[in-house]
């Protein structure tokens, strides 16, 4: 068998192995996402999965609504806050309190600055994971 038969087998087997081994429902893969900002005095979702709207709350405080509810609220979520200037500041997304709303439709989440005020950013990922 030449080389390129045994690598285009060779491709295939890893390719049937990892068919098998992710699933739609791997609790590996992201449930929900989405990359949005707040630019212009509007809420600017550029792409999103599983993700109906995002609504800005007031400074710094978003809340973003899922298409398709979670079963409960014991899912995992990430973001990450891009400062809205190039002088260096830094933008955290985070959760404030438990007072901050985490339902199976909804998602409030925040944007801080290194001193922990409240601020608007033009770019926050955020990743849901269940």
């Amino acid at each position: 068998m030449s080389l390129v038969a045994q690598l285009s087998a060779l491709a295939t087997r890893i390719g049937t192995e990892i068919k098998g081994l992710i699933r739609p429902d791997h609790p590996g893969l992201a449930r929900a996402w989405a990359n949005f900002g707040y630019v212009g005095s509007t809420v600017d979702l550029r792409a999103a999965h599983n993700v109906a709207s995002i609504s800005r709350l007031a400074a710094g405080r978003y809340r973003i609504t899922f298409a398709t509810p979670f079963a409960d609220t014991d899912y995992c979520w990430v973001a990450t806050g891009r400062s809205n200037t190039a002088t260096g500041t830094i933008r955290f997304a985070a959760a404030r309190s438990t007072t901050d709303g985490k339902t199976t439709t909804t998602l409030d989440i925040v944007c801080v600055t290194s001193a922990g005020s409240l601020a608007d950013t033009t770019e926050i990922n955020v990743v849901v994971y269940r």
